[in-house]
């Protein structure tokens, strides 16, 4: 009976053995983008438009607002991802409307990012009204390497005095593989619509040069397009691709795409969605063909992140995105836009 019962259990150890081989262990990142809408302070900043967010300005800003929209913004920020990774969040957050670094230190040292440590990369750019883009990231999984802002170009006589955002490009390694975050806010829908395919067609010279030094880099070009997935900046002059299986090696994928068909967006103007706020992959992020390959980094979901506290619950604007100010009167809320987010899985 000893024996019997001695040979059992030997059974079962090489049993669970075996089952623990087959197991396998992934790792899940997130990767984020948020319009903060105007996060500015309260101080001017020299040969900078940012008047209206001064004490005497149409906002009539002051430092318990800045206090407020820094918390709020913190907030959300640290929301983000915790739906696939609680207490984690996002490994990197590129955010758009900041005013300068003192805004994005005064954020992460809010309480919420700084449990943390979030850090943040930023280069002060010539937008007209002092807005830049920044990379906001979790030093613990996202090391970076090198920082570069490379400037947007108005190519026609008739923008020679204009000046706006440039592509932040941030190099580094996430998981152990080199990738590369692009964070831009392309010029608004008050210009003319050249002025964003332009934009698309810059970014695209980017992803070929960063290809061409690496073409294994994985690359996520981030931020607020003021285009829909459908149009040209992003699907002509980008190559954005809608589906998976359209992709091309050295080639890019807007999960966004399907979503906004399926009435999801970021932003409502006159009661319809947007969805201006895309993360955009490079092809070595998919999984094709029906694979389920995850070796190496690959996109599995991908969200719109949306809570209660994001979205106006009563009045006439109820579902709405509730915004800091709107219509002159002091909301106390968050951005016009909501963010998005990508997720990756690593075995």
């Amino acid at each position: 009976m000893r024996k019997f019962q001695f040979l059992t259990f030997l059974l079962l150890l090489v049993l669970m053995g075996c089952h623990a081989k087959k197991k396998k262990n992934f790792q899940v990142y997130g990767i984020g983008f948020y319009n903060l809408e105007n996060l500015f302070d309260t101080i001017h900043d020299e040969g900078k438009n940012d008047y209206e967010f001064l004490a005497d300005g149409s906002y009539k800003w002051d430092a318990e607002k800045y206090k407020s929209k820094l918390h709020n913004m913190a907030r959300v920020l640290a929301d983000m991802g915790t739906d696939k990774l609680p207490g984690v969040g996002c490994a990197a957050i590129g955010v758009a409307e900041v005013e300068n670094a003192k805004c994005l230190t005064d954020l992460c040292n809010q309480p919420a990012l700084k449990a943390r440590n979030f850090q943040f990369v930023h280069i002060e750019g010539p937008d007209q009204r002092g807005i830049d883009c920044a990379l906001l990231y979790n030093p613990q999984l996202f090391k970076i390497k090198n920082v570069k802002l490379v400037p947007y170009i108005y190519n026609r006589p008739e923008d020679a005095n204009r000046a706006t955002r440039g592509f932040l490009v941030v190099s580094g390694s996430l998981a152990n593989e080199h990738v590369t975050i692009i964070v831009n806010h392309l010029p608004s829908r008050g210009a003319p619509s050249y002025a964003r395919e332009d934009g698309g067609s810059q970014l695209r010279v980017v992803k070929d040069s960063l290809q061409k030094d690496d073409p294994k880099v994985k690359l996520f070009i981030m931020g607020d397009m003021n285009d829909d997935p459908q149009d040209l900046s992003m699907s002509k002059c980008l190559g954005a691709k809608r589906e998976i299986s359209e992709v091309e090696e050295g080639g890019l994928y807007n999960p966004w795409w399907n979503m906004l068909a399926s009435g999801q967006g970021t932003l409502q103007f006159q009661g319809s969605w947007n969805l201006f706020d895309q993360i955009i992959v490079s092809s070595n992020l998919l999984n094709k063909n029906g694979k389920n390959n995850f070796s190496t980094l690959k996109l599995f979901d991908y969200q719109v992140f949306r809570r209660d506290y994001l979205i106006q619950q009563e009045g006439p604007y109820r579902g709405n995105t509730l915004r800091t100010t709107a219509g002159g009167k002091w909301l106390n809320g968050y951005s016009d836009h909501l963010p998005t987010l990508v997720y990756l899985k690593k075995r």
